[in-house]
């Protein structure tokens, strides 16, 4: 795979709050990936209309650093990635099969990109496009101790093609997807995003998804349900039944741009309608 070259360096440190490029160091790790997850919110806007997702570099700085917007992981993930090669971090692009929610030994498509890192000869995988369980922090991959994070426990189990990420949540160890090592091209990529972006089956196409972190929150959107999960306490949640109220929730709550809302007020007018929204 080619190694992409931001041309926005500067103005993407400054969103995530350097002034300067910081070393490559796990807390320099810590802080772009705790950093990134509350800045650039998790959305698929562009999936719910049917408007292509591009996601070369080129195109995802003009979407993500220009634009005001989010993305998903094929966005996301792919512009951390090279944010982590222009640092001098060691960086691998890998990818892995989502299955939460799903049943226990699901094995889904691979429609999931994140990254490997390894820093001083120790390996950890980062990842900033996860939506609403998204980890705030690097994960140790070599060990399948409990890691603790800003936000939820996390584990990495070792299994026989690879390895599962679980997080804790309420209590309970739940799945969010597996992975392996395996070397990726562009092209899986383009392949995974296009089955993403425009299978009928695919959720990406189905419903609005929206995500943000904070400093002891999470804050979800799943078409007209809108979350604040906080750490240790209970979720606050409530419905939103009018286009124009969500509008607002994009840009107020997740700092989303949203430069023609035209376009998406006929799908968001479907999708809010009493008794569509659905727990975040």
């Amino acid at each position: 795979m080619s190694e992409p070259r931001l041309t926005n360096l500067k103005l993407y440190l400054q969103r995530l709050g350097f002034d300067a490029p910081p070393a490559p160091t796990l807390e320099s790790l810590r802080l772009l990936q705790l950093r990134h997850t509350g800045v650039f919110a998790f959305e698929n806007l562009a999936t719910i209309t049917g408007a292509p997702v591009l996601i070369d570099l080129p195109s995802i700085e003009e979407k993500v650093l220009l634009g005001g917007r989010g993305g998903y992981c094929y966005e996301l993930n792919n512009l951390f990635f090279a944010l982590l090669l222009e640092l001098g971090f060691d960086a691998r692009a890998i990818s892995g099969r989502v299955v939460m929610n799903q049943p226990e030994g699901s094995w889904t498509a691979r429609t999931h990109r994140l990254s490997l890192v390894t820093i001083d000869d120790v390996r950890y995988i980062t990842d900033v496009g996860f939506g609403g369980m998204v980890p705030t922090a690097p994960l140790l991959l070599d060990t399948e101790a409990e890691q603790p994070t800003p936000h939820e426990p996390y584990r990495i189990e070792k299994q026989p093609d690879g390895y599962m990420l679980r997080a804790k949540v309420a209590g309970e160890w739940r799945s969010m997807y597996l992975f392996d090592l395996q070397r990726q091209e562009d092209i899986d990529y383009t392949i995974g995003n296009w089955y993403v972006s425009t299978h009928p089956e695919s959720p990406f196409t189905q419903r609005l998804m929206v995500a943000r972190t904070g400093e002891g929150w999470r804050k979800t959107l799943n078409n007209g349900s809108f979350a604040v999960h906080r750490m240790g306490a209970e979720s606050e949640r409530r419905e939103v039944a009018d286009v124009e109220d969500l509008l607002g929730l994009l840009e107020v709550e997740f700092g989303i741009r949203v430069a023609r809302p035209e376009l998406l007020r006929p799908v968001l007018g479907h999708l809010v309608q009493p008794g569509q929204g659905s727990s975040a």
